[in-house]
């Protein structure tokens, strides 16, 4: 009997790669799944979404507000439908503020979930009661500008105060321990007999890998998703597509490129004896598959573990490559504002936490910045 899942074929005429298109198109059919579950007066605010947001964060925007047309039905209080679809545009209208600061400090921050055999207790933090409730918030305000409500009630919703980061609390990599790390991928020191027979086979990709998180701060799926196509070595120059779908040329350093082409050359599998959906992809598994994002967090984690002489549980995500990458950047000498515009973040803010931990800055300053020359000082009067 043949599946009625259809095949998925790629006619790709951008310029973006094929796993890029695949990836996007992975997340409008999650989207589109979750509109077909909601009331249909929601219609032309997902016209907006669409328009106005990266797919991601469409995505986010649509699991909350499913979460809260649950809820409605669940608690049966401001709504009579029996299926999230039949939610009406006159029951919304009849929310107060009063009615979603109840869901948000109330239900949200611990709720429970039955199954067969168990009673599930899910807890939210601040961050994602914040999320759900700006959720909430762009739907509320675009009905009113849409005129579809009366009432914009968004300005009653309570505040959530989240807490600021602190400098002290972001766990980086020191600039020896990098180094520790990186000898780790090429001599197999610290790595038990076991992880000894795969590191033979994959110590070219690992090496590659992880010196692209500490020399760029890659995100995880940003370098996951790299092509062989990606690298244009003639130019010095590769491609990334980072978060709502902006592309991005990176200049490649000599180190990067060497490990890239070691990787290539001498390890990789050969792209003709490869599916065709991977002949490009970058970093494959042994299985000759594009990298899982938990394979790449096991990696990292099992290399940072050595550099740092801990537990392979105690060791670091990518993302703390991420802020090792900022942190040595910024200790070099760049400015916060080159390492914003390096690692791609939104607000400069972010970035200044990593400045902080820029040791002995003053001194450094005024070490460097005398005025008199020391003879001087040594002159008899």
């Amino acid at each position: 009997m043949l599946s009625d899942k259809k095949i998925i074929k790629i006619h790709n005429k951008s310029d973006k790669p094929d796993n890029i298109v695949i990836r996007d198109n992975t997340l409008i059919e999650r989207c589109i799944n979750i509109e077909n579950k909601l009331p249909k007066f929601m219609k032309d605010y997902f016209i907006y979404l669409k328009g106005s947001v990266a797919v991601s964060t469409r995505l986010a925007y649509l699991e909350d507000i499913h979460f809260f047309c649950s809820y409605l039905v669940e608690s049966q209080e401001l709504t009579n439908a029996s299926d999230i679809k039949d939610i009406t545009q006159s029951e919304f209208d009849r929310i107060s503020a009063r009615d979603v600061n109840l869901f948000l400090g109330d239900y949200c921050s611990r709720y429970y979930r039955q199954t067969d055999k168990n009673t599930l207790i899910f807890e939210n933090n601040n961050r994602a009661l914040a999320r759900k409730k700006s959720s909430i918030s762009t739907l509320f305000k675009f009905l009113f500008r849409n005129e579809q409500i009366k009432n914009n009630i968004t300005d009653g919703f309570n505040p959530i105060k989240l807490p600021k980061p602190q400098p002290d609390a972001i766990k980086r990599l020191e600039i020896d321990e990098v180094a520790k790390m990186l000898d780790a991928v090429d001599t197999g020191e610290g790595l038990t007999e076991k992880e000894k027979v795969y590191w033979k086979k994959t110590k070219l990709r690992d090496k590659a890998i992880l010196a692209l998180f500490v020399t760029y701060g890659l995100r995880l799926n940003e370098l996951r998703e790299l092509n062989i196509s990606s690298f244009n070595f003639s130019r010095g120059e590769f491609k990334i597509y980072r978060k709502r779908g902006k592309e991005v040329l990176m200049p490649i350093n000599h180190t990067c490129e060497s490990v890239i082409k070691d990787y290539i050359l001498n390890e990789r599998p050969q792209s003709e004896l490869l599916e065709e959906d991977v002949r490009d992809a970058l970093f494959l598994s042994l299985q000759k598959k594009r990298l899982t994002p938990k394979a790449i967090r096991s990696l990292v984690k099992k290399y940072t573990s050595i550099s740092m002489e801990t537990s392979r549980e105690s060791g670091y995500s990518p993302h703390k490559l991420r802020a090792t990458a900022a942190t040595s950047l910024i200790q070099t000498g760049f400015s916060i504002y080159d390492v914003q515009n390096l690692l791609d973040h939104d607000n400069v803010t972010t970035t200044q936490l990593y400045a902080a931990h820029k040791k002995n800055v003053k001194r450094d300053i005024v070490n460097n910045f005398e005025w008199i020359d020391d003879d001087n000082d040594n002159k008899e009067i």
